[in-house]
């Protein structure tokens, strides 16, 4: 099976970019008024983890992926770009998947909010403040 993430590098998935299956007719539920689209990240197996991402405006980071991870922005924007100076601007809706082994930019105009998965354990470094 194809996966988003058979290539390095960052993929944007704009809001609205997968068309979505009708449940309705799919499960033959009458009346239902449901739709879903899924699509396969990656085939490995490995732990699965999620958490919460914010950045105001300020200072550019730059960050390592050694796995995947994904961010659904929830609020304002995220700005990233890779080592290229390919730039990609998420909005409220948008999902940001990075592959393993890349290095990201996360640009000093980034005011937002974003839920992630990453296909990974849990860092220590970042869990919950005390």
């Amino acid at each position: 099976m194809t996966t988003l993430t058979e290539k390095p590098g960052i993929t944007l998935i704009k809001a609205g970019s997968f068309k979505l299956n009708d449940l309705s007719k799919l499960l033959e539920v009458e009346g239902l008024k449901s739709d879903m689209a899924e699509v396969a990240v990656t085939n490995n197996s490995a732990p699965l983890t999620i958490g919460h991402f914010t950045m105001s405006p300020g200072v550019e980071f730059e960050y390592f992926y050694d796995s995947v991870e994904y961010k659904v922005v929830t609020k304002g924007k995220i700005v990233v770009r890779d080592t290229d100076g390919n730039k990609y601007v998420a909005e409220v809706g948008d999902v940001i998947l990075f592959s393993p082994d890349v290095t990201v930019i996360f640009d000093a105009e980034s005011d937002g909010e974003a839920i992630y998965t990453a296909h990974r354990q849990a860092a220590e470094d970042f869990a919950p403040a005390k």
